[in-house]
């Protein structure tokens, strides 16, 4: 997020506090291979996120113990708790589709996942 100019580097430490103490409360590792690491922060102005995928997995203590494969990693601006729950709630909503998460997993590259995110899993 910093390299590509989402977030400034002198805001680094204060985003990843922001992360740090939300994963603390409780894991964002929600099951089927999915993290939702999220936080509100003065950093950003507007709704700011970032997606990883790793095909061997990372361990994130995620609800059903099982690795993490899919991250979606979201900052809302501070104060935008309608905001932080609709995302919230989007970024579930898409991942609890299987067929979704079968386009990513086989998505041989970033413009290939970009367009299932832009148009949905490819028939089956």
């Amino acid at each position: 997020m910093i390299q590509h100019g989402f977030i400034q580097e002198e805001n680094k430490e204060e985003v990843l506090s922001a992360l740090y103490q939300r994963e603390e409360t409780m894991s964002t590792g929600i099951g089927f291979g999915i993290a939702i690491p999220h936080a509100s922060s003065t950093a950003v102005n507007e709704l700011t996120v970032a997606f990883g995928r790793s095909q061997a997995g990372v361990e994130f203590e995620s609800l059903d113990n099982k690795p993490v494969h899919f991250i979606v990693l979201f900052l809302v601006p501070e104060h935008q708790f309608q905001t932080h729950l609709k995302t919230l709630s989007a970024i579930a909503k898409f991942f609890n589709d299987r067929f979704m998460r079968d386009a990513l997993v086989k998505a041989p590259d970033a413009a290939a996942i970009m367009d299932v995110f832009r148009h949905g899993a490819p028939p089956q």
